[in-house]
């Protein structure tokens, strides 16, 4: 089996208006009444999931965190998403009650390609993960660790380039496997670091009605779960992102990991049939337990209107029925859902703000397809960053960058460059699409497209403050020759709705951050974020 969707990695996607088509997918109507106007809000206003009264409204985890890949470990809840060309990479997140979530560490620091759907594993007391890569060539590796917060050890080449999104299962033989794309699996060694024999096709996924707009059959993110005497394959069908009504989850059964596999009478099990829904493109699913028992499911989904923040984390609730299979019970997931009960919450999320006492690379910051140098470019000094430049410009200088998940948002810094050198405030989705601003001595260079569009007189010298404000994809940029008592707005406002992967490719998301470019350091101060 040949890898499908992701092929468009190497094309251009383009968006457009879409038809809608119908389906079987129930939507049950189990969400709680009285949908709040907004989220609750946490450190730096962002958004967060726990409202606080017993309920919770998606997402889980906002901004861009695809393929969920979750483990749940005795009290402990560890989930961690692809990662792409983002290092250090794989960063894992912490939950002791499905809702909170606090970021890790994380377990990739060598660069190894663009990081697809992972799967993340316990097995015989060590901790596992199975690592997809668009690289030259594809391939799948296999990482492994005694804590889940490492060290984990350098990734080792499975050579299975025809495949994505592996899945490792454990049959009632005991004998390990990875499920692939495709419907294809393939024999593990019995330390799990190895492969044993040929790739089998073992499973033909359900196919939905010819009339549905989708973008691609693309059967992927095979996901297996025991439960009850059966094994159960989650699997995403339909392509993960065009179409709004595309991606779905749909499921299958055997009481064998070794088949045959029954379809499930209900398939799609999630898809979303209306583009007036909230969260579109809904796929790529895994069941867990809760601290209380009960199941849910884990998946992602664009937020309505929203492709710029990527694909976002969601949590579906789950019904066992009499019959052996199950259903997912929220609905569209527009509406607040009781939480599980049980569990710790933890205190949820990150602050984005940053006063660079220490360098947060992997839990906050990341380098964007950095070479194997790069972490050498960045210290941390005096309560500044500092940063040594590269390239000439935003798409050869590696950027450090951030996940940001509210729709409308701030950020500034206090920015000082070295004769010569160039730096500045970013949104940058890849090498050739972001826009931004920056400045060397005499002249600002502003950033449209991913190209320069014009260099104005810079009356600031080497040092000033900058903001950069995002309001539902409207920006605007403002300067501060006085620590930020003061701003003139700077006259360049953009528009970057348009900065996603229906337009560009890649599956990612566009990102804020900062850049320096040319000879010596650049030096950041009082990084401030705030969510509007």
């Amino acid at each position: 089996m040949t890898i499908s969707r992701r092929d468009a990695l190497t094309g251009t996607l383009a968006g457009g208006a879409i038809a809608l088509g119908g389906g079987p997918a129930a939507l049950a109507a189990s969400a709680a009444p009285a949908a709040p106007t907004d989220w609750k809000r946490g450190l730096d206003n962002q958004r967060i999931a726990d409202l606080g009264d017993g309920r919770f409204l998606n997402p889980l985890l906002s901004g861009d965190r695809p393929d969920p890949a979750i483990l749940k470990d005795g009290v402990d809840y560890y989930m961690t998403f692809s990662s792409f060309d983002s290092y250090p990479g794989i960063t894992i997140w912490h939950s002791r009650d499905l809702i909170n979530w606090q970021p890790r560490k994380a377990a990739l620091r060598k660069n190894i390609g663009s990081v697809w759907a992972v799967s993340l594993e316990k097995h015989d007391g060590r901790y596992f993960l199975y690592i997809p890569v668009k690289a030259e060539p594809n391939s799948i590796f296999v990482s492994h660790a005694d804590n889940i917060d490492g060290p984990w050890s350098d990734p080792i080449d499975l050579k299975l380039h025809d495949h994505i999104d592996p899945c490792h299962a454990v049959g009632e033989d005991g004998s390990r496997w990875l499920f692939l794309s495709g419907g294809d699996r393939i024999r593990l060694s019995d330390d799990g670091l190895s492969t044993i024999g040929a790739v089998e096709h073992v499973y033909d996924p359900w196919h939905y009605p010819d009339t549905w707009d989708v973008e691609g059959f693309s059967p992927e993110g095979p996901k297996i779960h025991r439960h009850g005497g059966w094994f159960y394959m989650l699997t995403a069908v339909g392509g993960t992102a065009g179409p709004p009504t595309g991606h779905m989850v749909i499921a299958a059964r055997s009481r064998s990991i070794h088949g045959p596999w029954e379809q499930h009478p209900g398939n799609p099990l999630v898809r979303t049939t209306s583009l007036d829904e909230r969260w579109w493109s809904r796929g790529h699913a895994s069941l867990v337990e809760a601290p209380d028992k009960s199941w849910w499911a884990v998946y992602h989904g664009y937020e309505n209107g929203l492709w710029t923040l990527g694909r976002q984390t969601l949590l579906d609730p789950v019904e066992w029925t009499a019959d052996g299979w199950f259903r997912m019970k929220g609905g569209d997931l527009s509406q607040p859902l009781s939480k599980p009960r049980g569990g710790q919450a933890l205190p949820h999320g990150m602050a984005l703000s940053d006063d660079f006492r220490e360098l947060k690379l992997g839990a906050k910051w990341n380098f964007f397809r950095p070479s194997p140098d790069e972490a050498s470019r960045a210290r941390v000094a005096d309560g500044a960053l500092m940063l040594k430049g590269r390239g000439k410009a935003p798409e050869d200088s590696s950027p450090l960058l951030l996940i940001a998940g509210d729709p409308s948002y701030e950020f500034q810094c206090d920015i000082e460059i070295a004769p010569g050198g160039t730096a500045g405030l970013i949104l940058f989705y890849d090498d050739k699409l972001y826009c931004g601003l920056g400045f060397d001595e005499a002249r600002f260079v502003t950033h449209q497209y991913g190209m320069e569009r014009g260099r104005p007189a810079n009356s600031y010298g080497r040092r000033l403050t900058m903001k950069v404000t995002n309001h539902h994809h409207i920006i605007a940029y403002h300067l501060s020759g006085d620590g930020g008592r003061t701003w003139q707005r700077f006259d360049r406002g953009m528009e970057v709705s348009g900065y996603h992967h229906n337009v560009r490719g890649g599956f990612l998301m566009l990102r804020p951050g900062l850049y320096a470019a040319g000879p010596g350091e650049a030096r950041f101060r009082n990084f401030r974020f705030r969510a509007l």
